[in-house]
């Protein structure tokens, strides 16, 4: 068995390793989403091992790539994302072995860390991998329709246009460095990547000279979730990205909304816990005191956007 770095040529023979192990049930598997996130992607190529037996491709690894700041250091890091191994090679340790290769690979380049949130069954082996645990996520809920008497008037849709929001987009980057925690840089770029141009979800966004907002609506089993994913806003902009973004809630149907408590925004009759997954990380080329930092959720200033799915 081989493991290897992938080109784009293996990526008709990746998806076809994917779709074998994980169906298409979580997430589209075509080559567009595979570019948008690992080609696409603002913060760079991902870092796409394979692992290859008798010139057929029987697994994949991904580390999408991403940055974290603090003040004016920034850090180059990966989202630990795609994995699969091909059913008829399963029990051979490829997963290890990819994951392994690609930390080889990230400490020789000078990246800093690898996060993720892991579900309960992926888990474990990250932790014998060397990851480390920091926290539940905290997320702010707040009731919105419990007994869904307000039907879904929800239309996804893109209001405004991106250069209404470029200046408070670069400002609230701005700010952003005089916080002691890390954040994700944004620009106008990264925003539209992420959110306008998503071919896995599509969001409802807002463009506006004093914010921007972008949400959708997550189905969990009975209930439905208005998840705001990213809600960008200046001083004078305040109540007018609250107002707008709950008016997008009200009129989802949804029964829940739900919101990063990092955002500045608080809501009557909300609720603040460790109610989201959990947040791992592995560091390859960070200081003791550095990592240490990062195994405290308050070093984490994120939104939602940047720790769920896609």
């Amino acid at each position: 068995m081989q493991v290897r770095e992938a080109t784009d040529n293996d990526i008709p023979e990746i998806l076809k390793v994917l779709k074998a192990s994980l169906g298409e049930v979580s997430s589209q598997k075509t080559e567009k989403v595979w570019r948008y996130k690992h080609i696409d992607n603002p913060f760079g190529k991902s870092l796409v091992l394979v692992a290859e037996e008798n010139n057929k491709l029987i697994g994949v690894r991904a580390f999408m790539r991403w940055q974290w700041q603090k003040g004016e250091q920034v850090y180059s890091t990966f989202r630990a994302v795609d994995t699969a191994t091909h059913p008829n090679h399963q029990g051979k340790g490829i997963f290890k072995k990819l994951t392994l290769r690609a930390l080889e690979i990230a400490k020789e380049q000078g990246d800093h860390f690898v996060f993720n949130t892991p579900n309960s069954k992926s888990k474990p082996g990250y932790l014998k991998m060397g990851w480390k645990e920091v926290n539940k996520l905290k997320i702010q809920l707040r009731p919105l329709n419990p007994l869904k008497t307000v039907k879904n008037q929800f239309e996804y849709k893109i209001i405004g246009e991106k250069s209404a929001s470029e200046k408070v987009v670069n400002s609230f980057f701005e700010k952003q460095k005089g916080i002691n925690s890390l954040f994700t840089p944004k620009n106008i770029n990264y925003l539209l990547w992420r959110y306008v141009n998503n071919p896995l979800q599509n969001y409802s966004v807002i463009f506006d000279r004093e914010y921007f907002v972008a949400g959708y609506v997550k189905k969990r089993n009975r209930l439905e979730e208005f998840r705001v994913s990213e809600v960008i806003f200046s001083e004078a902009g305040e109540k007018e990205a609250k107002a707008a973004m709950l008016k997008m809630a009200n009129t989802s149907g949804a029964n829940i909304l739900s919101l990063s408590p990092n955002t500045g925004i608080n809501l009557k009759a909300g609720v603040t816990g460790n109610f989201g997954p959990v947040l791992t990380f592995k560091n390859i080329n960070l200081g003791v005191i550095e990592e240490q930092e990062l195994l405290a959720l308050s070093s984490w200033n994120y939104g939602l956007g940047e720790l769920e799915l896609f």
